[in-house]
């Protein structure tokens, strides 16, 4: 039962370093960014092909996969999402899927449609715990989301940016009467959630295998994530994301096929008792 819990563990941490650039994203802007998934995908390949053919330094390869997605979710935010502010959810919606579906076929083009694996980093170091053995790399990835939520609180809470993004996310009208610019602070904002997707792709390569389509399926379940969590809330994602990813291993264990149809029924039923306001 340790061992699924720490898998429930490491599940729920990638999830929250995916989702918590879609929680800022709609909190921020009121977009729902559907290629958010595709910068995720990018960093999973990036990382995979730097290892390959450059440098077999998984750090180094995380790194140049993540300086590689910002200037793509740049790209993506100056010529597409920033054209929508302001606009209704659904141009959004649209939008940003087709940029997701021509990305998947760029995608295909560059590194082919066969999925590929990507080897443990750790060489399949473990560590003892309560006399099971817990791959090393799994521990890891739970530290690095704790790492990244106290960074993102102290970020918030702590620094200019961060309290005109949250002053900006109780009114933004009122922080634009100020005579700040508001929407330049949150394109900051998209860039670091958006350079987290990749991240999140980096440190799920290991785990799974890397294919064009890999997106779609884990950007259901962030979704899932931000709305168990509250839209636009940055704690409430890091706690559904870490008890989704339970749910997903504790159904896993005793019930394979379930393990994701679990997400969507308790989604399903926080918006019962605590549906989204209009």
């Amino acid at each position: 039962m340790i061992s699924t819990l720490a898998y429930g563990l490491t599940i729920g941490g990638i999830l929250y370093i995916i989702s918590i650039g879609l929680t800022l994203t709609f909190g921020t802007m009121r977009i729902v960014n559907f290629a958010h998934a595709l910068v995720y995908t990018v960093g999973a390949y990036v990382v995979m092909t730097v290892t390959a053919r450059i440098w077999d330094n998984f750090v180094f390869a995380g790194l140049v996969a993540v300086a590689v997605a910002v200037p793509l979710s740049y790209l993506i935010e100056r010529f597409v999402i920033r054209r929508l502010y302001g606009q209704s959810i659904d141009y959004a919606i649209i939008a940003t899927y087709a940029v997701l579906l021509v990305g998947v076929d760029v995608v295909k083009w560059l590194w082919g449609a066969t999925p590929m694996p990507l080897s443990d980093p750790l060489n399949g170091a473990f560590v003892v715990l309560g006399g099971v053995e817990l791959p090393l790399y799994r521990i890891l990835v739970i530290a690095v989301a704790l790492v990244v939520f106290a960074a993102l609180e102290v970020f918030f809470r702590r620094t200019m940016v961060g309290k005109i993004v949250v002053a900006g996310l109780e009114n933004k009208e009122a922080v634009r009467s100020l005579g700040i610019n508001v929407d330049r602070f949150f394109t900051i904002v998209f860039l670091i959630g958006s350079a987290l997707a990749a991240l999140g792709g980096v440190l799920y390569a290991p785990i799974t295998s890397i294919h064009p389509y890999m997106g779609f399926q884990v950007l259901l379940l962030c979704f899932a994530v931000v709305l168990v969590g509250g839209m636009g809330s940055i704690r409430g994602s890091f706690v559904a994301a870490f008890v989704l990813g339970l749910v997903i291993a504790v159904t896993g264990r005793f019930w394979g096929p379930a393990a994701e149809t679990m997400v969507f029924v308790v989604m399903a039923a926080v918006l019962i008792f605590k549906p989204i306001e209009a």
